[in-house]
């Protein structure tokens, strides 16, 4: 879910009150005679974390669109099984949705949370690693019976053996106080189970002072059908509310006030990297005054997009389901050929069976955007975790002298920027475009300044229209393969247009006229001449936040930009100079990107995969670029790159 946060201004006025059982209370440092004490800190990470079936993304989620309206900077990540519905109350089944919020600036979901809310054994097991000591745990004790205990090979109860010392452990029973709270109700036992969740984020909610009224609203609007569930949901959650209001064991409640510094002037809203390319793709086509066209297979995780374009028919969004992943690109390709903005999404196992028609399109030279949530793996993999190993695919994986443009979102706001420079490259140049997000960028979200039609680009492209070569005799003809001379691009010209009849095919053409061609020469200059069309792709040069003249860069792609940008901060704050520079465009890579490599004693390139960017690096330009590697399906910490960068500093 998605919400909306006032201007800078309006949310300082905001924050000099607090939201306390739906209403506006003074806030202040010290409790008084019968007032709990709160207290204010500058950032919280909190990890929810349960069975598949027990809600917790539902329930970050809710808890993330609060935070975004109350104005608070946000970075999210969940975290699932890729089964539908793993057994229950096993390690393999556990669900989790961290949300690092803060009255700053912040670029990552947070290394470790400083709360954890467990719904049953599974998820402190599965958890506990990652927590601190002297982090506050919420357990859910109704669950903590010998059976799902043995489930997860506790042999005896972590509540009371002593293990949680080192932790603040808040023994809650959930569902029993749950199931009292929805009495009324009629429900049966596990219906009123169910709702455990919202009990869990109305205690959240009270704790760190997050408004309720868009989470009740949402809850009715979500169950309208059900108003006697929705009623229900609600109820829980001011349960959950009251009991932290009114129970001892929640002595203190927290506050993080608005990031007002944080955000320049505007309208804010809370968008998923999913989310954000599908509203970057509907803005590429009414900038191009193009049609969109989707041809896609239901994929994970890149599902999402197709799920949402196919709600925007009224944007001119057509949506294609296919059979299987060479039929989606198929008819993407030809609606290409029929005069749309076509796209095709996937993830890697998708491309791989995608590349024989992508390496069609580069032939056909026609505008295409091929968008890669990179998932872990090789073949099926890892479908709900992260990786960003698909580059050298991305480059590399068609028959033949196949170059394709290669463009990277760097968080989940970028990829609606990213969407739109990726169309302008694929409608210049006549081109397919590889957009590479992944699971982090795509499942992850946070604020994003909703920009003005004005600020936009114009994308808007010319179809041929008639004959543009006139041969030896005299006559007027049209030349599929007649190039502009700045761009390389071929004209694009509409099926059914008179006189611009031509051969279509993945048979190598003759340049200029299009005819089929056999000749050697021909076929060396055509595929010499795709090469330079996308050599001479027009991208930014690449910045360099280098303050303190270091010797050290560290250079990155993708979705890495948050760890890497966190982790050079703590270095330059304990006095270590370090350079940094994110790459967006990889194929080409930016002109000045060897001069700014042989700028540096070393170059450090973190990656979530074996060194792809570091093997391109070092090949085209011979520099001893430093490959720092992680495969788990996780991102990476920004304390564990800060260590790894010091040491090589160090080195």
């Amino acid at each position: 879910m998605t919400s909306q946060v006032s201007s800078p201004a309006e949310q300082a006025d905001e924050a000099s009150e607090a939201l306390v059982g739906g209403q506006r209370a003074p806030r202040s440092d010290h409790a008084g005679a019968g007032e709990k004490e709160i207290r204010r800190l500058d950032r919280v990470i909190i990890r929810f974390a349960g069975d598949s079936g027990d809600g917790m993304q539902l329930t970050g989620d809710r808890f993330t669109s609060e935070t975004a309206s109350f104005g608070n900077d946000l970075s999210t990540l969940p975290n699932f099984p890729a089964e539908i519905r793993a057994p229950a109350g096993t390690l393999p089944g556990v669900s989790s949705f961290q949300l690092h919020f803060a009255d700053h600036d912040i670029l990552t979901p947070g290394d470790a949370p400083n709360v954890l809310v467990a719904m049953n054994p599974a998820a402190l097991k599965a958890n506990i690693g990652d927590v601190p000591r002297g982090a506050e745990i919420i357990v859910n004790t109704d669950e903590f019976t010998k059976r799902p205990m043995a489930k997860v090979g506790y042999a005896t109860s972590p509540l009371e053996d002593g293990s949680l010392q080192a932790y603040s452990v808040h023994p809650v029973p959930l569902t029993t106080l749950t199931i009292e709270a929805l009495k009324e109700f009629g429900l049966s036992r596990k219906e009123a189970e169910r709702s455990k969740n919202m009990f869990a984020l109305g205690l959240l909610s009270w704790m760190y002072h997050r408004p309720t009224e868009g989470t009740e609203a949402f809850l009715r609007a979500k169950f309208a059908k059900k108003p006697q569930i929705a009623e229900a949901n609600v109820a829980a959650f001011r349960a959950g509310w009251n009991f932290g209001e009114t129970t001892e064991d929640f002595a203190v409640s927290y506050e993080v006030a608005p990031a007002s510094q944080a955000f320049p002037a505007g309208r804010y809203r809370n968008i998923s990297g999913n989310l954000a390319l599908s509203y970057g793709l509907i803005a590429a086509s009414r900038q191009a005054d193009l049609p969109l066209y989707l041809g896609s297979y239901p994929i994970t995780p890149a599902s999402d997009i197709l799920h949402e374009l196919s709600r925007h028919k009224n944007f001119g969004v057509r949506t294609f389901q296919a059979e299987d992943e060479i039929a989606g690109i198929g008819a993407a390709l030809g609606a290409a050929f029929g005069g749309s903005l076509a796209v095709t999404t996937t993830s890697g196992p998708g491309v791989a069976l995608k590349s024989e028609t992508i390496g069609l399109a580069v032939s056909l030279e026609l505008p295409l955007l091929v968008i890669d949530i990179q998932r872990g793996g090789p073949s099926t993999g890892l479908p709900t975790k992260t990786e960003q190993a698909d580059l050298l695919q991305a480059m590399y994986g068609r028959n033949g002298e196949a170059p394709v443009p290669v463009v990277a979102p760097r968080t989940p706001a970028d990829c609606f920027d990213a969407a739109l420079d990726a169309a302008r490259i694929a409608l210049t140049y006549r081109t397919p475009v590889f957009l590479l997000s992944d699971g982090y960028l795509a499942n992850g979200s946070e604020p994003w300044k909703i920009p003005q039609a004005e600020e936009l680009p114009d994308l808007r492209v010319r179809f041929a229209t008639g004959p543009n070569h006139e041969l030896a005799d005299g006559t007027a003809v049209f030349w599929p393969y007649k190039r502009d001379p700045h761009t390389l691009a071929r004209p694009w010209a509409v099926p059914g247009t008179p006189g611009l009849e031509h051969r279509i095919g993945g048979i190598e053409k003759q340049d200029g006229s299009g005819n089929i061609s056999y000749d050697p020469a021909n076929h060396d200059l055509m595929v010499r001449t795709r090469q330079a069309k996308i050599d001479g792709i027009e991208v930014p040069d690449l910045e360099v936040d280098d303050p303190d003249g270091a010797r050290t860069l560290v250079l990155g792609w993708g979705s890495t930009y948050g760890p890497i940008t966190a982790a050079v901060r703590r270095l330059r704050a304990s006095g270590q100079p370090i350079a940094q520079a994110h790459l967006r465009n990889l194929n080409p890579f930016p002109k000045n990107l060897g001069e700014v490599l042989g700028h540096y004693d070393k170059v450090i390139v973190p990656e979530m995969n074996l060194g792809q960017l570091a093997t391109l690096i070092r090949a085209k330009y011979l520099v001893d670029a430093h490959s720092y590697n992680q495969v788990n399906g996780m991102p990476f910490k920004a304390e564990q790159l800060a260590t790894a960068l010091k040491e090589a500093i160090d080195a």
